[in-house]
């Protein structure tokens, strides 16, 4: 009987601790709801930890770009005058990544800012502040374009190292000597060698299925992808981001008109 209990309260205590954490984000334009990730537990826990402190309450969007995405949370930017600049956030609240390959930066995904690779090569998150992702649809041929930008000048480079002059020689040898066979498998060996390589690259860039179907539907900002933890994604309010968005702003993207935020946590 103390078997059977013991594996009923682990098991409910296992389903509490998977249960999704809902939270709001408030503004006058209406309420956003976001659903946050188990994955990523660190930033789950730190952001409800700081919403239920209200550390995000009365801060700004004070960083706003169309087809980009909107940011906001820095406690600087409160009580910040229209000449200051804003959006530096807080290092007690760096913490390291928990980029995730199957979370993408498609519309309405909640995500942590941070420093350039320069001055942060870890891509550590400061948490104390977040953006929310606008972006825009994608045509699969722009998807396409964006692979072969990245993707092309690796492949040269693969081609450079393996296809080397002496094997051109000996493939031009071969195939003057009519010994075909040996030309083909010669030029087989080759090509498997190039693409093989290729796999193993670091920076190549190839769109998963559920990314295609994101990014051409809903739209979203693709070249962020594996750079930034992703954190949540929109449930509702969707027609706020581009309420936002779509503000006037000055040179350093902040909006005239000042969005003030209140985050709660639902459950």
């Amino acid at each position: 009987m103390r078997t059977l209990f013991f594996i009923l309260f682990c098991c409910v205590a296992s389903s509490v601790m998977a249960q999704e954490r809902i939270i709001a984000i408030h503004t006058e334009f209406g309420t956003m709801k976001f659903r946050l990730y188990n994955d990523t537990p660190k930033h789950r826990d730190m952001f409800i930890d700081l919403a239920e402190d209200k550390e995000y309450d009365g801060t700004l969007f004070y960083r706003v770009i169309q087809n980009f995405m909107i940011q906001g949370g820095s406690r600087d930017s409160k009580k910040a005058s229209r000449d200051r600049r804003i959006g530096y956030g807080n290092s007690d609240y760096m913490i390291s990544d928990e980029i995730r390959k199957g979370h993408i930066h498609k519309r309405g995904a909640l995500c942590a800012p941070r420093q350039p690779d320069e001055l942060n090569p870890f891509k550590e998150s400061d948490i104390s502040q977040f953006f929310i992702v606008q972006g825009r649809v994608y045509r699969p041929t722009e998807l396409d374009t964006m692979e072969l930008a990245i993707n092309r000048p690796i492949r040269k480079r693969i081609i450079k190292k393996i296809f080397t002059s002496e094997k051109r020689a000996k493939l031009k040898a071969l195939k003057e000597a009519k010994d075909l066979d040996a030309a083909r498998n010669l030029a087989a060996k080759i090509k498997q060698d190039i693409n093989t390589e290729f796999k193993l690259a670091n920076g190549t860039l190839i769109f998963t299925k559920e990314q295609r179907e994101a990014y051409t539907t809903v739209g979203g900002y693709p070249q962020l992808d594996g750079e930034y933890t992703i954190f949540g994604e929109m449930i509702e309010g969707d027609a706020i981001i581009d309420k936002i968005a779509s503000l006037k702003t000055d040179k350093f993207d902040r909006p005239f008109k000042d969005v003030r935020i209140k985050v709660t946590v639902i459950k």
